[in-house]
């Protein structure tokens, strides 16, 4: 058994590459101190340079506002820094930086070199450490600002050194950081050398250029903007819509008060603001700047600081849930006109068919039989026009119709006055599954049952949340054979049943009967909505599933509600559900996140024909 140790004291060079190990993974992280440093500085200009992914040079340059002669060597020195002295002041940290424990780690493992010199000082001075205490400062040619090096890093640990990996994987995390720092501070200006060739280049910019020259312009394009504030909390950024979703968190860039963070209690915010509308296993895109005051935020939480933690955590998560749910609420008219800014429409599109609005009556299916296809399925509930005024109603929700399309014995030409629509203005139908429509921009290409599903799914939402679900009664009662279990249950939970429009009660040990259903899910099959339901039922209990699970079973129910594929549609049927979609929130996204359209731009299509060559 070994024996006993007496307890000693650690000599100083130990306890540095200790606090190294917690502080300087791996040449990134490194360089995000540096950085740092230079940003407090108040820099206007940084300028990186790495040799080897940052093991073998690590340099950054900037014009802050330097180190005095005499402050040199403590720049060097563990736990001396200029940005905290009191408790108060570590309460409520204004800097990036602040312990003042990484220069003198990064020198317990790595050969540093300090060179700065303040405005006021007639020359420069330098300071070198190499894996042990710092030497004495000289002079140095500097024209202003700091020019920190760090060489060879975990020269002195080899054991270290052998868990850094490729020289393409360390420059990737070193151009990561680069790009985070790039992305909170638009006003400053980022150059980054690697292996004497210029990889990345930031000319200070606004913060919407600076986010295109990071995440590229495909982003900027997908995104709608967020600017939000309430009380001491304010937030700003872009928001990616669900159809830019990623494979992973690649592109989730969140800054609380300038600092990039990786915070548990955001991610959860973030993550359930895109819950109703992104797919299980995509990933959100963002770029987002939160502020609030310093007291109100701890960063003094993990080593790396990427960890914070807030005062008022619950009110922090509540804003910021609810701030991107309404960024990304907007109908498809509002998602257009934040991401496309489409121009005014010039010429009016030519219509597919001849004669007025009285020869094609709504109507589902193809032939003259077939019942109409109610888009405005939830203005009849509340007492707008009805069926037995489908001209009158289809006037309201297509009134474009009088501007655009000629009525018999009207002049080909169309009306002077015309409505430049965000969807445009339907043309056909493809294959039964897509709608295909003209606007000021090209062509929209619709996914009739994705799009309509979303209306549904919000209609369910907005009426359950106002507690006046309208039911349908259903001419037959329809019978369902279930599980006794599940009979017993719904037994016990008819009231509650009813309040999400269902009149479902039990007739036998194993039957129930339908009597009345949701009046938005009319045009659904009974049987197998009910199915799904006893389905639901049986997996989370009636309670959970309209409380917990709510908008998983709304979203279910809207499914069956929407207008199916194969199903023909008239060109009023189509534009229906186009001005519907204008006027629902998130209607550019399904149920599940996918699109349920897109935009093809006449320049687009002329490329693809060669045109202007």
């Amino acid at each position: 058994m070994r024996q006993s140790q007496p307890i000693q004291l650690l000599p100083d060079i130990l306890i540095s590459q200790i606090a190294a190990g917690e502080v300087v993974e791996r040449p990134a992280s490194a360089l995000k101190e540096l950085i740092e440093n230079s940003l407090d500085a108040g820099a206007t200009r940084i300028d990186i340079k790495l040799e080897q992914g940052g093991v073998k040079l690590l340099s950054v340059q900037d014009d802050g506002a330097g180190i005095t002669l005499d402050e040199l060597p403590l720049a060097l020195a563990r736990h001396a820094t200029s940005k905290i002295a009191t408790l108060d002041d570590l309460e409520s940290v204004a800097s990036l930086g602040f312990r003042g424990e990484a220069l003198a780690s990064m020198a317990s493992v790595a050969r540093v070199s300090v060179t700065s010199r303040t405005p006021a000082a007639s020359h420069a001075g330098q300071i070198d450490a190499e894996g042990s205490a710092p030497g004495a400062v000289r002079p140095a040619a500097l024209t202003a600002g700091t020019l920190l090096t760090v060489a060879d890093l975990f020269f002195n640990t080899p054991a270290r050194r052998k868990f850094l990996k490729s020289e393409a994987t360390e420059y990737a995390h070193c151009a990561e950081i680069v790009r985070r720092m790039a992305l909170s501070r638009p006003d400053v200006a980022f150059t980054l050398t690697h292996n004497a060739r210029i990889q990345l280049r930031f000319p200070a910019h606004g913060l919407d250029d600076r986010i295109a020259a990071v995440l590229g312009e495909d982003f900027v394009a997908a995104a709608v903007a967020v600017a939000e504030q309430a009380g001491p909390f304010k937030l700003a950024g872009l928001a990616a819509l669900p159809a830019y979703s990623r494979s992973g968190r690649d592109a989730q860039y969140v800054f609380v008060n300038g600092r990039f963070v990786r915070d548990k209690l955001i991610a959860h915010a973030l993550r359930e603001a895109y819950r109703d509308v992104l797919h299980h296993d995509r990933h959100p895109a963002y770029a987002l700047f939160f502020q609030l005051p310093p007291e109100g935020v701890d960063v003094n939480v993990h080593p790396a600081k990427t960890e914070v933690r807030f005062r008022d955590g619950r009110g922090v998560h509540q804003f910021l849930f609810h701030a991107i749910e309404r960024a990304l609420s907007g109908s498809a008219a509002e998602s257009r006109e934040a991401v496309h800014q489409a121009p005014q429409i010039e010429s009016p599109p030519t219509p597919l068919y001849q004669g007025g609005l009285q020869h094609y009556p709504l109507v589902k299916g193809g032939g003259e039989q077939s019942e109409p296809v109610d888009f405005g399925a939830a203005r009849h509930a509340w007492g707008a026009p009805t069926q037995s005024s489908i001209p009158l109603q289809a006037r309201e929700s297509l009134a474009f119709y009088d501007a655009f399309y000629r009525t018999p014995g009207a002049d080909n030409e169309p009306a002077e006055e015309q409505h430049d629509y965000p969807l445009g203005y339907a043309l056909g139908q493809l294959h039964g599954i897509y709608v295909l429509a003209q606007n000021s921009k090209g062509l929209v290409v619709v996914d009739m049952h994705a799009a309509h599903e979303r209306v549904v799914y919000e209609k369910l939402k907005a009426a359950l949340d106002s507690r006046s679900i309208p039911t349908q009664t259903l001419l037959i009662p329809v019978t369902v054979t279930a599980d006794e279990r599940d009979v017993a249950a719904i037994g016990d939970q008819a009231d509650v049943l009813a309040g999400i429009g269902f009149d479902i009660h039990p007739i036998a040990a194993n039957t129930v009967a339908v009597r009345a259903v949701p009046a938005l899910l009319k045009d659904a099959d009974p049987l197998a909505l009910t199915r799904d339901l006893l389905r639901e039922i049986r997996e989370y209990g009636v309670t959970r599933l309209v409380t917990e699970r709510r908008n998983e079973l709304l979203s279910t129910l809207a499914c069956h509600g929407a207008v199916r594929a194969n199903r023909r549609l008239s060109i009023p049927e189509m534009n229906a559900l186009l001005r519907e979609m204008e006027a629902t929130e998130r209607s550019g996204q399904c149920n599940h996140g996918r699109p349920t359209w897109f935009q093809l731009g006449m320049n687009d299509l002329d490329k693809w024909f060669r045109r202007g060559e």
